[in-house]
């Protein structure tokens, strides 16, 4: 009885990723992938936030987050970034988490 509770609270979230929001995320993440920064990722759906977790290692802590919030107030939508659990970053636009994200990726060592 409490997997169907479950199952159902899941598909009441409000919040979620759009599909262009999401093709955008995985193509910076398919881009650590192929330089061997990230292994894993994982989504976490919640009623006012949702989260997409790179991992290096499938039992290491986040390498990075990047979520999306909701404010109920003005019903605007903030994305954060944290990359390496040292910095968060507030964005309002997609694009420019992104922008930041692939510099940093791409950075040269």
């Amino acid at each position: 009885m409490n997997l169907l509770t479950s199952v159902r609270n899941f598909h009441n979230s409000k919040l979620f990723f759009s599909k262009h929001e999401l093709s955008k995320i995985l193509t910076c993440y398919s881009i650590g992938v192929s330089r061997g920064s990230w292994k894993d990722y994982a989504i976490f759906f919640g009623k006012q936030e949702v989260a997409f977790y790179m991992f290096k290692h499938s039992l290491a802590l986040p390498d990075c987050i990047l979520t999306k919030t909701t404010k109920s107030k003005k019903n605007t939508v903030i994305y954060n970034l944290e990359f390496q659990n040292k910095k968060k970053s507030k964005f309002h636009e997609i694009d420019d988490l992104i922008a930041l994200l692939k510099r940093r990726e791409l950075r040269i060592i």
